[in-house]
């Protein structure tokens, strides 16, 4: 007898020990932006705060600058399970399926209110996608919106027809196209380089763009469209998820609540901050005029079209969810 309860003694320990070693984990998050950028740092207080939330029990490493995996690789090592959590640029991944791509079409959600509007429609869509795929979405942050930057003032969409329009995906090669210019990819960290010599004459990019390379110093304007808000997306594999306590995984979906929220007013913030450093330093900042504005609202619906019929029945959703 007290043999057979030693070895259910020991049996019971070594079932429950795998359950009692998964509450204190160490999870690496592979991130691709620069330390002082707002995604970075709200990442870096959804980190500390998971762990005082879990009382420790989950220590969150974050690797930025693309130090651990490079931006378009951490969804598939997330997948795959090389590492537990990640940061991701949701539009990185429209080739797989265009769903992860709504928030780049121009014009589809201007603003960030329409833009977290979007997020709303799109995102019990892009979970039920990533639970497919054995990941769940935590939370989602917006850039600050993208707009018009030209060598010249540009009064009207007869400006774009012949223009260089620097591209940097499908869609806003779409998007130049449509405008009648002529696409040209330049990486971000050409671009001087690009409109010194006149590679290029215009592009669409967000402010901090324009700030980061110093964009005054080769260009004249910049029209605040907010065509659209690409959005990072940080997720987490399901089955590492699975193994924390329930009381773990909603500390951590509390906290991620809350790093969604405050990460959305750091885009706001970032948005105001570097949209005043261009006019600062000698960048013309132009509202676009009414008729500018619903030219571009014209010529967006085209891509718009294209978009929903490329993402099948998640689009026409999407599209439907935003009139």
């Amino acid at each position: 007898m007290q043999f057979k309860l030693a070895a259910v003694a020991a049996l019971t320990l070594a079932l429950s020990a795998p359950l009692a070693f998964a509450q204190k984990v160490k999870w690496d998050l592979p991130a691709g932006y620069a330390e002082n950028n707002f995604h970075t740092q709200n990442l870096r207080w959804f980190a500390d705060e998971v762990k005082k939330a879990t009382k420790g029990d989950v220590e969150i490493t974050v690797h930025a600058n693309a130090s651990l995996y490079k931006l378009p690789e951490i969804k598939r090592a997330v997948q795959g399970g090389q590492v537990p959590i990640g940061e991701i640029l949701l539009s990185n991944h429209g080739n797989e399926d265009a769903l992860f791509e709504a928030d780049m079409i121009p014009f589809l959600a201007a603003g960030f209110d329409k833009s977290w509007k979007l997020y709303t429609v799109q995102k019990p869509l892009l979970q039920d996608k990533l639970a497919k795929q054995g990941m769940r979405m935590l939370y989602s942050v917006a850039w600050p919106g993208n707009g018009i930057f030209s060598k010249a003032p540009m009064e009207s969409l007869a400006s774009f027809k012949g223009a260089k329009f620097r591209a940097y995906n499908r869609i806003t090669a779409r998007f130049a196209e449509e405008l009648g210019a002529q696409p040209t990819t330049i990486q971000a960290a050409e671009l001087a380089q690009a409109f010194t010599m006149n590679m290029a004459t215009t592009m669409i990019a967000s402010p901090q763009i324009g700030v980061d390379t110093k964009a005054w110093e080769f260009l004249t304007s910049f029209y605040d469209t907010n065509a659209m808000h690409p959005r990072n997306a940080v997720i987490v594999n399901e089955r590492e998820f699975a193994k924390l306590s329930p009381e773990n995984q909603q500390a951590i979906a509390r906290v991620a609540a809350q790093a969604e929220a405050r990460g959305w007013e750091q885009a706001r913030a970032a948005a105001k901050a570097s949209t005043d450093a261009l006019a600062k330093n000698g960048l013309k900042v132009h509202e676009p005029s009414p008729a500018m504005r619903t030219d571009f609202e014209r010529v967006s619906q085209v891509l718009i079209q294209e978009w929903s019929k490329r993402a099948g029945p998640d689009g026409e959703k999407i599209v439907k969810g935003m009139q």
